[in-house]
């Protein structure tokens, strides 16, 4: 029996992802901080889908839990075939408006667990017929973000070490996507302390996270490389390639000042 294990689990696009595989039928490992919301979520998908659903309540910032997790696979037998990189949080402000600690943490969390995740758990992958990484960025990844400075960067990361995985475990069976949401409807916006003029902007261009999510889980069983949910996010991210850069910085301050 194989198993979809998703990180960030518990709520927002994470959750919606978990909610896609399970109508396609697809047995899940849910990661999370919220015990309860996993908990809630696993009893749900187990009653309406009638697939297999586990959860691990785990901080995955904290060192080394992405080794527990491998290990709480292997302890409990359970073969992994679908990797989703999903958890992951924004701070919002001027880059000293933070400690130190909490920008190490966010890109602890942004960065780092999704290549160690994906450095644990590759080689079983590479034993499947047919295995794929589901890697979450971001739009902010295309283009430098003044007042989502760490964050947008942490998810640039996210998206060239996609790519670059993709194209090296060509002619293997595993697959890797990136997909890149623009807002949607989570609570990524209250975490992230998004200030009144990004409120507003992102209210107008919400999307929902089952819409994302669809987007998302259909990219990765078609192998893609990179997907960014919704036109207008694609637009943005042509611009971002198109225009000065300075433009773009600009533009991108004036909404998170």
């Amino acid at each position: 029996m194989s198993f979809a294990l998703v990180t960030g689990a518990s709520k927002g696009i994470g959750k919606s992802i978990a909610l896609e595989l399970a109508s396609r039928k697809t047995d899940l490992l849910l990661v999370a901080r919220n015990e309860e919301l996993l908990r809630s979520l696993s009893e749900n998908i187990r009653n309406e889908y009638g697939v297999n659903c586990h959860y691990l309540s785990l901080d995955l910032s904290a060192p080394n839990a992405p080794l527990q997790v491998f290990n709480w696979c292997r302890s409990n037998g359970y073969d992994v075939n679908i990797l989703v990189n999903n958890a992951g949080y924004g701070l919002s402000g001027a880059f000293d408006k933070y400690s130190l600690e909490e920008h190490l943490n966010m890109m602890q969390l942004n960065m780092n667990v999704v290549v160690e995740m994906t450095y644990h758990f590759l080689p079983d992958l590479k034993k499947h017929s047919r295995a794929y990484i589901l890697n979450i960025a971001s739009s902010a990844a295309y283009q430098a973000v003044p007042f989502l400075s760490a964050y947008a960067a942490s998810k640039s990361f996210v998206l060239q070490f996609s790519r670059g995985l993709h194209l090296e475990l060509k002619g293997t069976t595993v697959s890797v996507t990136c997909v890149s949401p623009g807002a949607t409807d989570t609570s990524f916006v209250e975490r992230a302390n998004i200030g009144a003029k990004g409120l507003e902007l992102a209210g107008k261009f919400n999307m929902q996270p089952a819409e994302v999510a669809k987007i998302a889980v259909n990219a990765m069983f078609k192998g893609k490389t990179e997907v960014i949910t919704g036109f207008l996010n694609k637009v943005g991210a042509a611009l971002a390639w198109l225009l000065p850069k300075k433009t773009i910085e600009k533009a991108s301050a004036k909404i998170y000042q």
